[in-house]
């Protein structure tokens, strides 16, 4: 029996007749499958640490420890207070039975205990400063005591007295030009006064500890913190 025209001889092909085979385009083609099951790519990522697996030992720091410690901020009587904070980082690690309690880099804090300005004659200018707290890389904080450290300027009583008896000698030679030996008596004693008035103004030296300098201070009472095993 002749076939009739429209009808497609081959009924499992899917396309409209009549006209030549539709090509699809290669984003549409089914995918191809050899039969075997696919498994999805699994992609291992580090399991964050937990922390309470880490397991910690209290551990305690004896007193007259000493802590090596370079100091961040720098400190100057002419302008320090009281209660002001002082910055340093430890330089070195501190060990205790053979574990680093207190690593090198922790952060420690202070505080200005002493400030004295000094004359500008005979007293020295003085400066006194201690720590009180460590501060590790977690943010915890413990509690120490730590000696004062103290520092003292240098006496301005030679500077004063050289500054007094040059202005006194200027005196005496301006004194003599104006009126001989009772000019330069006098002259003398004005410069001798104006001399002391310039050292009494303002020549005092001030007490400077300037950031980066490096010292070692000792604690005073023992304490404890917990290190890692």
């Amino acid at each position: 029996m002749p076939q009739s025209q429209g009808v497609d001889p081959g009924p499992q092909t899917q396309r409209p007749w009549p006209g030549p085979p539709v090509s699809l385009a290669p984003s549409q083609q089914p995918p191809q499958t050899s039969g075997a099951v696919t498994e999805p790519v699994r992609i291992e990522q580090e399991a964050p640490v937990d922390e309470r697996s880490r397991q910690w030992l209290e551990t305690v720091v004896p007193s007259e420890s000493v802590l090596g410690l370079e100091l961040e901020s720098t400190i100057n009587t002419e302008f320090a207070r009281v209660e002001d904070e002082v910055d340093a980082r430890v330089t070195r690690d501190v060990r205790v039975d053979g574990r680093v309690a207190i690593p090198a880099g922790t952060r420690v804090l202070g505080s200005v205990t002493v400030v004295e300005l000094g004359g500008p004659v005979r007293t020295r200018a003085k400066l006194g400063f201690r720590f009180h707290t460590l501060l590790f890389a977690d943010k915890s904080r413990v509690s120490i005591v730590t000696d004062t450290v103290y520092r003292v300027g240098e006496s301005p009583g030679n500077q004063s007295s050289a500054k007094i008896g040059g202005a006194a000698i200027g005196g005496a030679i301006i004194g003599a030009i104006l009126g001989g030996g009772k000019g330069a008596a006098i002259g003398s004693g004005v410069g001798a006064v104006g001399g002391a008035a310039a050292a009494m103004r303002g020549d005092r030296l001030p007490v400077v500890v300037p950031a980066g300098t490096t010292l070692s201070v000792r604690t005073q009472a023992s304490f404890s913190l917990n290190v890692e095993k």
